[in-house]
């Protein structure tokens, strides 16, 4: 390398901190699997669960409930790696459906160049993590649950007691998880 380096434009700049992010996670799984096995990366999941939600409690904007915030947290986090995300309100709740996820087109790229992956697919870990994290976090009467659809998924945010009237569609105001 000789000469000043051009500075990264920001598409540039995107890729790379979503490599970096990979790097990173992906290292922290295999560290916690070859040292601590099943058993650590339940406990690692729980951890970042808890962390993730102390976050969460401190980040969230006056007015929105937790509920709304974990959602589109969720969704701003499939859309940093460009899944095709929809979010659709419900009477009950909100439901956000991902027919297309990046994250696992981002995997399939990264194991077509070279790298090893720790697990065969993403998906069990993020929906055991995310919903941890909204066990921890969401308002008390709601279930925040996911199904795997081919490449995609779909996360609910469901109310036991929806509101009525102008209220009736939208996200749920109260949280809870299940899976």
């Amino acid at each position: 390398m000789t000469g000043e380096p051009s500075p990264l434009d920001p598409a540039e700049k995107v890729d790379l901190w979503r490599q970096r992010f990979f790097e990173a996670q992906a290292a922290a799984e295999e560290f916690i699997l070859a040292e601590h096995g099943e058993e650590g990366l339940a406990a690692w999941i729980q951890a970042n669960s808890r962390i993730t939600a102390d976050l969460l409690r401190a980040q969230r904007p006056a007015g929105v409930s937790a509920t709304d915030h974990f959602m589109t947290r969720l969704q701003r986090q499939l859309l940093l790696y460009d899944s095709a995300v929809t979010s659709d309100p419900q009477p009950s709740g909100t439901v956000l459906r991902n027919a297309d996820c990046g994250i696992l087109r981002y995997r399939r790229r990264a194991a077509r160049a070279g790298v090893v992956l720790t697990f065969s697919s993403p998906c069990p870990y993020c929906q055991k993590l995310n919903t941890a994290i909204a066990a921890r976090y969401v308002e008390p009467d709601v279930t925040v649950s996911c199904d795997q659809a081919g490449d995609g998924c779909t996360w609910r945010a469901e109310s036991a007691h929806p509101p009525e009237g102008d209220d009736a569609a939208g996200s749920p105001q109260r949280g809870r998880t299940g899976g």
